[in-house]
């Protein structure tokens, strides 16, 4: 290549590299006024964004992003063999040309990325939207709560049939896209844009990381592991479907894919609501009273508890040190989109749901 011709190319992409960092700055200056995100982007370009993706990418039978990634995953490892045999042979003017251009895509991905979806995770918190804003709980009202949910469990559990459990996920996916639409249909906080659910192309790997679903922002779709115990499947496609209506936080998606779930007139989908909520609230409430937990524990129905260890076993089974470094990239990821809990964000569903309760017994008068 000519040396001219290089340093002209170099030159024009160390300008677009300014301008994506400039760009990503001001982004981010912008994040750091939740009242802003919250009128001009969540309720306002997002929706359009959304109206747009869903519409194009739900045409696709199969998950668009699955093979995105794959795509650019493929030419990382390229450029990176193409980039060490340029150094070895010493060509640094083209080695310069593809680590700049590998630079530009790198900006212009996580500019994407908070553009299409991330700004999302800084808006003001689903509790202070929903008026949930309450913090703190007695162990009682944490007990009573428990109490109510297990008893919810059983009770749902109870009428799942054989049949339901050998549902396929197509019909699965269907049932929770209902349950979504019919909560967005209570209120403006839910708004949703064409929802849809796909089986994600990557479930073998995301076994063995440990992942039960994700929604990619760049195309607007919501992926999940259609390997997992059945009955865990409905309650993590309404999740992902949560993200799709703009709620970042895993909390948040934890808690408005549990109203869909436990709202919805479908048992297995009801069933699978209350799974995760029991999983979570005896999660905490070991780590609250050991003994009122231990007492708990002997409420729940021998088929429930069966379920829970037919999800660990499952889990358990793809355990490897893959899963440990993607839960340490994960959790610092969190860390840094306006989650500072890191993985523990999703543990903290419970204080959303305390705080639903609370306000419903005071507005009964309880």
């Amino acid at each position: 290549m000519n040396k001219q011709k290089g340093k002209k190319a170099l030159i024009k992409r160390g300008v677009v590299i300014f301008a994506l960092v400039v760009a990503i700055l001001l982004l981010n200056f912008f994040a750091d006024h939740p009242r802003a995100v919250e009128k001009y982007y969540s309720e306002g370009l997002y929706p359009v964004i959304c109206h747009v993706l869903h519409l194009v990418f739900n045409l696709f039978p199969f998950s668009f992003g699955d093979v995105l990634y794959l795509a650019v995953i493929g030419y990382l490892i390229y450029a990176l063999i193409r980039l060490v045999a340029l150094c070895l042979k010493k060509r640094f003017m083209q080695a310069g040309l593809l680590t700049t251009g590998v630079g530009i895509g790198v900006l212009a991905g996580i500019f994407v990325f908070y553009l299409f979806w991330g700004l999302n995770y800084f808006r003001p918190s689903a509790g202070e939207r929903l008026n949930l804003r309450d913090s703190t709980y007695t162990k009682a009202e944490l007990q009573k709560v428990t109490t109510i949910l297990i008893d919810s469990a059983n009770a749902s559990r109870a009428r799942v049939t054989p049949t339901d459990l050998q549902r396929g996920n197509d019909s699965i996916y269907k049932i929770a896209v209902k349950a979504i639409v019919k909560l967005s249909g209570t209120s403006a906080e839910f708004g949703t844009y064409r929802p849809a659910v796909k089986p994600s192309l990557l479930t073998p790997l995301l076994n063995y990381i440990g992942t039960s679903g994700y929604y990619n922002p760049f195309t607007g779709e919501a992926q999940m592991n259609y390997q997992m115990p059945v009955f865990n499947r409905p309650f993590v496609a309404c999740h992902e479907m949560s993200h799709q209506m703009g709620y970042g936080a895993e909390d948040e998606a934890n808690f408005v894919g549990f109203l869909a779930a436990s709202r919805s007139d479908d048992k297995l989908l009801r069933y699978s609501a209350y799974n995760i909520a029991v999983n979570e609230f005896m999660h905490t409430m070991r780590y609250t009273d050991t003994v009122v937990f231990k007492q708990l524990k002997t409420r729940i129905s021998p088929v429930v508890l069966a379920d829970f260890k037919e999800e660990r076993l499952y889990w358990l089974s793809y355990q490897n040190k893959l899963n440990t470094f993607t839960s340490i990239f994960y959790d610092n990821f969190l860390k840094v989109n306006n989650q500072p809990q890191g993985l523990d964000t999703y543990n903290r569903m419970v204080l959303l749901i305390m705080a639903m309760y609370r306000k419903q017994w005071v507005e009964s008068g309880e």
